[in-house]
């Protein structure tokens, strides 16, 4: 990409999000991180006051802790974080929400390792996909409680190994607790932002998750429009009936543009991604969300050698129609960021994060989930100074 032109992208971004907006002091304050206070807010209640861009910790700070645990959440609070993603949701075989990445838990859990489970190792067709494991469906919650969380790619994050076995799996309804917890003792607003996985499979199981998911935030006085819980889905149909449901801000999650969401797929839609995040698809999502979650190559597509190439026009599109957009996911080691901003080849050694972060706020995104929220409070702060 040109540099003059993503220098005056940055310049322009900058602006954007600075003027007329309530400075917040966010997260980082409580470890005095240096620029946290100057991220500026969209402006308003609700998901519109929340910094811009907003650093968001994907399945806590799952950089440094096993993910989905109290203690990956908690971290990447300390470490700034704006929003945590607290909660992939998903269902026990007794109707409990549970927070775990798939309803797979083989390589999150050491499940493996409880030889009175290993009748319950089976194979299923997930989305299509025959995956083979241990399911959240076939457990109970009181048996769920007896496993504890692993890191789930120890080849990249060797250290994250020494917390295997320290963390148990959390409920829906223990993080909403615990958030109430944290907001006190912090002193402001903590966010999290869950997700219903594989909405069709479990409604197929009969384990409804949007019923469920909207009983427990009813029953905590989260369910309103600036309610600090905001909701996303991969299948828009899921993000469709929360919103009849609650009136929580909604997130559309969105795949490789070749994808189709599995509940187009169940439908017989013919549709894909690349037809979503059109202007007249946008329009739709606009409908019933506010606002959509890209993967960063829809923002930014690489060419063949894994090189970024220029920025599409999504960023715009998106925002011509109101959308809000949170790109995934910023990781700091190599395997996970562009080939430029690679640093040798090791799995587990990290990269030029800090200049892959820049580019992606200078194309104007919202926020952004990370796995290293330290990194990405430390990169929004240089590019608000920049």
């Amino acid at each position: 990409m040109d540099s003059d032109r993503v220098d005056e992208q940055t310049r322009t971004t900058a602006r954007r999000a600075l003027l007329g907006a309530a400075v917040l002091g966010a997260g980082g304050a409580v470890l005095g991180l240096p620029g946290t206070a100057r991220a500026a807010a969209h402006g308003g209640r609700g998901l519109k006051g929340l910094p811009v861009p907003t650093i968001i910790g994907h399945r806590g700070a799952s950089g440094y802790r096993p993910e989905h645990t109290f203690g990956s959440y908690e971290l990447a609070l300390d470490l700034g974080a704006d929003v945590v993603e607290a909660g992939d949701l998903v269902p026990t075989r007794d109707g409990h929400l549970v927070c775990r990445h798939e309803p797979e838990i083989g390589g999150t859990t050491d499940v493996a390792s409880h030889p009175e489970f290993a009748g319950r190792r089976t194979t299923k067709v997930l989305d299509g996909v025959p995956t083979t494991g241990w399911f959240t469906e076939d457990f109970t919650l009181a048996e769920l409680k007896t496993l504890r969380a692993v890191e789930r790619i120890p080849a990249n994050r060797p250290h994250n190994t020494l917390y295997d076995g320290r963390w148990e799996i959390p409920t829906f309804e223990e993080v909403l607790k615990w958030q109430d917890e944290q907001t006190r003792r912090r002193g402001r607003q903590v966010w999290i932002y869950p997700e219903t996985k594989h909405p069709t499979y479990f409604r197929k199981l009969g384990l409804g998750l949007e019923e469920r998911v909207a009983k427990v935030l009813g029953k905590h006085g989260k369910d309103g429009r600036n309610a600090p819980v905001i909701l996303q889905s991969f299948e828009p149909t899921s993000i469709q009936r929360l919103n009849r449901l609650v009136d929580n801000p909604l997130v559309v999650l969105l795949a490789s543009a070749g994808s189709r969401p599995y509940d187009f797929v169940e439908t017989g839609d013919p549709r894909t991604v690349a037809d979503l995040i059109t202007p007249k698809g946008l329009r739709e999502i606009a409908g019933y969300a506010q606002g959509i979650g890209p993967t960063l190559d829809l923002v930014i597509p690489k060419n063949a050698d894994g090189t970024l190439a220029s920025p599409t026009t999504l960023v715009a599109d998106a925002h011509k129609v109101g959308l809000i957009l949170h790109p995934y996911t910023m990781r700091n080691e190599n395997p996970f960021l562009p080939a430029e901003y690679r640093k040798g080849a090791a799995a587990d050694a990290y990269g030029d994060a800090f200049g892959a972060f820049r580019t992606y706020f200078a194309t104007g995104i919202d926020g952004v989930f990370t796995d290293n929220a330290d990194t990405g409070v430390l990169a929004r702060a240089d590019f608000l100074a920049g």
